[in-house]
């Protein structure tokens, strides 16, 4: 490796999703919170997302701290990609290579459009004492569980009761989502949260 490069190990580990995979580094790739991408047009601000999107089979690209989560289409099977992706992803980083230009910028984009892969982090200043308590329990003992399956949940709103959350990554449309989310986080909500919690669901 040459001297400008920077030591990189990437690896490949599957999660509860069958069309994500998890390509995890050694060290962090981004600073704040995590991004997600639908299709090559929203990741004009992350250039390796852009570059992930050329790979045909590329169908959405969710960014993290410390790992890439990748969703597929159909038509080809992880086996037969994995390996190639796992490299160009550690090959990309050792090069010290941009991965997300002005993460604020992506999070904030125009509201205007239909869409909400991108939002803007939890103020918690901005939160009644119910959302912050909903957001503490949320990033205690939820999302360390998320982000190991290669994904991520954002807290999005409290209303009468109902939770709404966002499912980012490996979590997105993924098969088990929904008993995760009522039978574990529904539940522990609940538990925790006595009276002041009735139902969550996924805006997503």
């Amino acid at each position: 490796m040459s001297e400008n490069k920077i030591a990189t190990t990437v690896y490949a580990e599957s999660t509860p999703n069958p069309k994500v995979m998890k390509f995890v580094a050694n060290r962090a790739i981004i600073q704040g919170d995590s991004v997600e991408f639908m299709n090559i047009d929203e990741a004009k601000n992350s250039p390796l997302a852009m570059k992930l999107f050329h790979f045909p089979f590329v169908r959405e690209v969710f960014i993290a701290k410390n790992f890439v989560s990748l969703t597929k289409y159909d038509a080809m099977e992880w086996e037969d990609i994995a390996m190639e992706v796992r490299e160009f992803i550690r090959e990309y980083l050792a090069e010290g290579s941009v991965v997300v230009h002005e993460i604020e910028e992506v999070q904030k984009k125009d509201t205007s459009k239909e869409s909400t892969e991108t939002v803007s982090p939890i103020n918690h200043q901005e939160l009644g004492e119910v959302e912050s308590r909903i957001v503490d329990i949320l990033d205690e003992f939820v999302k360390p569980a998320v982000e190991s399956d290669g994904g991520n949940i954002r807290f999005m709103s409290y209303e009468e009761g109902v939770v709404s959350v966002l499912l980012q990554g490996a979590c997105s449309r993924c098969p088990s989502s929904t008993v995760t989310l009522k039978q574990g986080i529904e539940n522990l909500l609940k538990k925790m949260l006595p009276t002041l919690v009735k139902e969550v669901v996924a805006i997503n």
